[in-house]
């Protein structure tokens, strides 16, 4: 491994299907006034809302709730949130959801005591705070971003039509706590399921497809996505599948918590394409990344061909005898489209909602990103979203 770098995480992880009462361990660590925020409501029909809610009774916490986070958090709501927290006078803030309730919850923390407008300061000029920031606990009900255990929180503005992320420096933004329990995802829909499933492998990706040395982490990452694919053929045929889940839930974690970035330039710009497209869709952010991916792909092939080699062969399984490296890491592109297009991920934009004429501004809010094995320019850009439309 070239590079010097540190690695720290906090978060500190309850899995199994009998995580959520290691809740009753972390809440007497916190002050009284919690503030429970989810979703759009589904937690209230399986149940979990009374299990939690049970549980921050019977240990004495006053609690306010934010409800209705949506799938892509708006500026609008994380203004709505900050006025809760800071009426509540919050001390711990406690999501139940997915990546996006969790992602919201890290924004709040960040921005209940900052001063200034908190998408100027994080999301326009990604300043680190310098206010005193709220712990964050998360009950995880959806598997994907990995927000469970990073520093990463994604807000949306839809009148600059802009989503960006922020991963913060600071690891105390961190959530203090996670609680994974594989059977709160089995109810989650089929098209989100998959989704996040994606949003797994490219994460991985994102990481993966960047530096030429001989890297530890190149290997780890590897050994999650073979995991992943078994574990995605499994719950995609049988999506009750307690063990399949429980795996895809892990991945997730391991995926995006820094671990397989340690020594890493990372490339990231399919999750920018991607967040630009939801910009103007407000669509389901896993699937904005499979429709982008094999046109970038295909078009950086040729300057990280090693390591596309790579991946064909240690991931795919692709015979490279008597084949040229162009041919099998086309190969390995193949494999890896033919797996997507089995789990049922959307491949173009188009089916997203986006149009020729959006292209433009689509392009326009792309964030360049400099880690990978080639640098885009614009044009590149609008080819890219061109061809995935």
């Amino acid at each position: 491994m070239l590079g010097n770098f540190s690695y720290c995480n906090p978060t500190k992880l309850y899995f199994g299907d009998e995580a959520l009462g290691y809740l009753n361990d972390e809440l007497p660590k916190y002050g009284k006034n919690v503030v429970l925020i989810y979703g759009g409501g589904s937690i209230k029909k399986n149940g979990i809302y009374d299990e939690v809610l049970k549980l921050l009774q019977e240990n004495d916490k006053n609690v306010a709730e934010i409800a209705g986070v949506m799938p892509n958090p708006t500026v609008e709501k994380l203004y709505e949130g900050v006025g809760i927290a800071r009426n509540h006078h919050a001390d711990l803030l406690l999501a139940v959801g997915g990546g996006s309730v969790c992602d919201y919850a890290k924004a709040v923390s960040v921005s209940v005591n900052c001063k200034e407008d908190p998408w100027e300061k994080y999301y326009l000029r990604f300043e680190e705070p310098d206010c005193e920031t709220l712990p964050v606990g998360c009950v995880l009900t959806m598997v994907g971003t990995g927000s469970e255990m990073n520093a990463g929180a994604v807000i949306t503005n839809h009148k600059t039509k802009q989503k960006i992320g922020h991963v913060f420096a600071d690891e105390k933004i961190m959530p203090r706590f996670s609680i994974l329990n594989p059977k709160f995802t089995l109810t989650l829909p089929h098209y989100q399921m998959v989704a996040g499933i994606y949003d797994i492998f490219n994460h991985i990706c994102e990481q993966y497809f960047s530096g030429e040395d001989d890297n530890t982490s190149d290997y780890i990452s590897e050994g999650l996505m073979r995991s992943l694919l078994v574990s995605s053929r499994i719950a995609n045929k049988d999506p009750q599948n307690y063990e399949g889940r429980s795996n895809i839930m892990w991945t997730a974690t391991w995926a995006l918590n820094t671990l397989v970035s340690r020594g890493k330039t990372t490339d990231w710009m399919v999750h920018m394409l991607g967040q630009s497209v939801g910009a103007y869709t407000d669509a389901t952010h896993g699937m904005t990344l499979s429709a982008v991916s094999l046109p970038y792909y295909r078009h950086i092939m040729p300057y990280g061909l090693k390591k596309f080699v790579r991946f064909a062969v240690n991931v795919w399984d692709v015979d490279s005898a008597g084949k040229s490296d162009e041919q099998v890491a086309g190969e390995g592109l193949a494999a890896m489209e033919r797996w997507m297009k089995e789990l049922g991920l959307v491949m173009k934009i188009s089916e997203l909602g986006a149009t020729e004429d959006m292209v433009e501004g689509i392009a326009d809010g792309t964030i360049i990103m400099s880690g990978g094995y080639k640098v885009l320019d614009r044009q590149e850009i609008v080819n890219i979203l061109k061809e995935s439309l």
